[in-house]
């Protein structure tokens, strides 16, 4: 393509952002404002960052090839408020980077969501392997990036999987004396300090965020098929969320929002009875919605009759599933509670769970069921008009349309085994996947407009 070619089709492709960045935008009486660290408040326009320059070749390709309806669905895929990840850097250099971006939005009238992804050890050395050093050096970053916001408004996105993963981590040896080591054990980690330093390592950050007069900061708290309540919740009050706004849910995953709101109302409630780590462990979870049950629900499967809640569809007190059903939680927390009202508050990320998670029915050696899976779709659009008390935002964190890594469902090594669910070897993590963003866009529910 010549020179000029190239020139009209990004010409094109600008026009068709600032178009829909207009359309999007929020009326000037809306509120935009957090106000002395409190959670995001009704009417909260959040930042709409620059996209990934794998987004915007899409568009131009797809322009070239005269199809322009899925150049248009990217194009507002991409122009919908989006999170700004920092994984890397000197302290000064984030906190510039940082500055930049929280400039950028003020000017804007916008809120930024800002995710902080660069703790010791972060992802156990996987696909997002990464961060820093040591404690001294996280903590340095930390304050880096706390300086750079300032007083300016800001919700931050404290280490995605920093407490759903934690190396040499014993979740239960405070409980019960055991000694049941989860599969975190880097090798270059002290395992008789790695998980201590990994909490005080986060409650540092919480505390150095919080002094920040306008910034939110949510740990976190994992999702509903993974960590049970008890252990969500012991996590995070080790890592000091009393001190925070609360924690956020399904990071880069595809749970249902629906459920993630039950499972954040429990987590919440959890932290509202429990103190020691006993108490922690025999708080109510999504893996057995038994007993005892409200009168209807029990003459339909017998009053401590329960089974694990089944995560391949959405929760409701009135499903006549009853993996569906999560009355007989709800009911045993509302026991437990009395009169306590619970206060923690949570966000969730409803950036690629439009269509819920993946159910895989091949035999794969490792389905990798978080990791780039077909016929997926874009979820409800960020905002903080949830209805729900405890509820503050859902938001974009996960960049829908970057890669969650090189997935091999088991079969061979990253980065030379093609993923049998998209014929192809998948991009890096964070590198854009124009194939899944079309499906992320084609699937979206509510539909893009």
């Amino acid at each position: 393509m010549t020179n000029a070619g190239k020139f009209g089709h990004l010409l094109a492709v600008s026009v068709l952002l600032m178009a829909l960045l207009v359309s999007a935008s929020v009326p000037a009486s809306a509120k935009s404002e957090i106000g002395h660290g409190r959670p995001p408040h009704q009417g909260t326009r959040f930042y709409v960052p620059k996209p990934n320059r794998g987004a915007l070749e899409q568009i131009v390709d797809l322009i070239k090839s005269h199809n322009k309806a899925d150049a248009r669905l990217i194009a507002k895929m991409i122009a919908t408020p989006q999170a700004v990840w920092f994984t890397a850097g000197t302290p000064k250099s984030v906190r510039q980077d940082v500055k930049k971006i929280v400039k950028q939005a003020a000017a804007r009238r916008a809120v930024p969501v800002l995710v902080a992804y660069n703790i010791p050890f972060r992802d156990c050395a996987q696909f997002s392997a990464g961060g820093a050093t040591t404690v001294e050096e996280y903590q340095a970053w930390i304050d880096g990036f706390a300086a750079g916001i300032g007083s300016a408004k800001a919700v931050v996105i404290l280490e995605p999987d920093g407490l759903g993963i934690i190396p040499w981590y014993d979740p239960y040896a405070d409980a019960d004396g055991s000694d049941a080591l989860e599969w975190c054990q880097p090798a270059e980690a002290d395992p008789a300090t790695a998980a201590a330093e990994r909490f005080a390592m986060l409650n540092y950050a919480v505390d150095a965020l919080k002094a920040k007069p306008n910034v939110s900061v949510y740990l976190d708290g994992t999702h509903s098929a993974w960590l049970g309540v008890g252990d969500a919740a012991h996590r995070l009050y080790q890592a000091g969320v009393a001190r925070a706004d609360g924690f956020f849910l399904n990071v880069s995953n595809y749970q249902y929002s629906v459920n993630q709101v039950f499972y954040g109302n429990w987590i919440s409630s959890c932290l509202a009875v429990a103190g020691t780590p006993a108490e922690f462990n025999g708080c109510p979870n999504q893996y057995w919605n038994g007993g005892p049950l409200p009168a209807h629900i029990a003459q339909l499967w017998g009053e401590w009759n329960g089974v694990a809640m089944d995560r391949y569809g959405e929760w409701s007190e009135t499903s006549e599933v009853q993996a569906l059903d999560p009355s007989g939680i709800n009911q045993r927390y509302a026991d437990m509670l009395g009169s306590t009202v619970p206060t923690a508050h949570f966000v969730i990320d409803s950036s690629r769970n439009g269509q819920g998670p993946w159910n895989p029915t091949p035999g794969y050696p490792d389905a990798q069921d978080w990791c780039n899976p077909p016929d997926r779709g874009l979820g409800l659009r960020p905002t903080a008009d949830t209805g729900a008390d405890l509820l503050d935002a859902y938001l974009w964190v996960k960049i829908p349309g970057e890669s969650d890594g090189e997935c091999t469902r088991g079969l061979g090594a990253a980065g030379e085994t093609v993923d049998p669910e998209w014929g192809l070897i998948d991009p890096a993590a964070g590198q854009w996947f124009p194939e899944m963003a079309l499906d992320l866009a084609h699937n979206a529910n509510p539909p893009l407009p």
